[in-house]
């Protein structure tokens, strides 16, 4: 477990977007019960980092009850309208005393303690490498972003994420994880459908 301590690493979780392939919030989208979000927090509150922020449009009302009895901080996006890049850098802002910051997806349905513990004992080992799920040669989130990158991070603009930044970095300052439980996540009606269909409660 990563040891918990002021400005160490924090947990920022994207779910201001506007979700319009899916038609609804992505992360209020439901599977047997449970929202999205709420199945991301359940992953990542037992991680021992310093804390969770949660990025969230403005009139957030419903993220909110669906982070009940969680000890999560609140990020408002008043930018969202400006691409997810603006959501990353909300993020950065709301936690920029951290000395590295795990970006999680509000819509990972299957992620696993595991595998976020498998990315930060990674991280843990060479700290000012950046580390990300492994995608082929290149990694996308979730992804540790160590302090240094803040500021190449900050200047994202538009609907990028974090992959093209991932991408440019010299294999030298980054480290890739393979997460198999991060590879699914929901975009679309059918995605949610496909989820209610597959996923089993008990697993």
């Amino acid at each position: 477990m990563i040891a918990a301590y002021p400005g160490k690493l924090q947990i920022v979780v994207l779910a201001a977007g506007f979700s319009s392939r899916l038609g609804q919030p992505k992360a209020l989208g439901r599977v047997h019960g449970l929202s999205l979000l709420r199945r991301t927090l359940k992953a990542a509150s037992g991680c021992g980092a310093d804390r969770i922020i949660v990025v969230v449009p403005r009139n957030a009302a419903r993220y909110r009850v669906e982070a009940r009895g969680m000890k999560v901080l609140w990020a408002v996006n008043a930018q969202r309208a400006r691409g997810l890049s603006s959501s990353v850098r909300r993020g950065i802002a709301a936690a920029c005393y951290a000395s590295a910051i795990l970006l999680l997806p509000a819509d990972l349905l299957h992620l696993k303690n595991r595998d976020l513990f498998r990315l930060m004992r990674r991280w843990q080992s060479a700290p000012r490498r950046l580390a990300a799920r492994r995608i082929d040669r290149t990694g996308a989130a979730p992804v540790i972003l160590p302090r240094w990158l803040y500021p190449r991070a900050s200047r994202l603009v538009g609907d990028v994420g974090l992959r093209e930044l991932i991408g440019q970095l010299p294999a030298d300052s980054r480290t890739l994880v393979e997460m198999p439980s991060a590879a699914w996540d929901v975009d679309t009606p059918q995605d949610l459908k496909d989820a209610r269909r597959r996923f089993r409660p008990s697993a």
